[in-house]
């Protein structure tokens, strides 16, 4: 695979040591997720998005007054999901990429936000199809998404090259279009 070096701050080791910390908690995801483990302990560089054999990215759920949910339409995938996208050499935590991503691409107000825990809400391993514009081959993302809450964060001015447009879901049409992850984000309000 094609592998250039990108400095970043965040280690394969923070990696690794999230992803173990987040399958004690979630030992049902064991077997979804027994490739990026093996591939961690194997390999480096997957802060580093060219990386194809796999690299991380991270997502951002935010729930407003515990009944909606901020999704963003994304125009490399044409559907609605959460905010979220690779790591840049800046990021120093996980979670602080996710909130970067977050009011980068909807324009919400950092000072409103409180993480419902410092732990993923959920970790998803998957395909991503060939991107020849970007010189980008077939690839595997390893997505760590965080849950936030907000009283009352407005969209503010959104990442037109990344996203079409930030909406406020109600919970239940928010699940319908974008999996189980929703019900993970509200668990950790608990």
């Amino acid at each position: 695979m094609l592998k250039r070096r990108q400095l970043v701050a965040i280690s394969d080791l923070d990696i690794s040591r999230e992803l173990l910390a987040y399958l004690e908690c979630y030992s049902d995801d064991a077997v979804s997720l027994s490739e990026p483990v093996k591939l961690l302990a194997e390999e480096e560089g997957f802060a580093s998005r060219r990386n194809f054999s796999m690299h991380v990215t991270v997502g951002a759920l935010l729930v407003r007054g515990g009944t909606e949910v901020l999704l963003v339409d994304h125009l490399a995938y044409e559907i609605p999901l959460q905010p979220g996208g690779h790591l840049e050499p800046t990021d120093s935590t996980l979670i602080s990429a996710a909130v970067r991503e977050l009011v980068e691409e909807t324009g919400v107000d950092p000072s409103g936000l409180v993480p419902a825990s410092q732990m993923p809400v959920y970790v998803e391993y998957g395909r991503v199809p060939a991107r020849p514009a970007k010189d980008e081959p077939e690839h595997f993302h390893l997505d760590f998404g965080y849950s936030f809450l907000t009283t009352q964060a407005d969209v503010g001015r959104i990442q037109e090259s990344e996203v079409g447009g930030a909406t406020w879901y109600p919970l239940s049409v928010a699940e319908r279009l974008v999996g189980p992850r929703i019900a993970r984000a509200m668990t950790a309000l608990t």
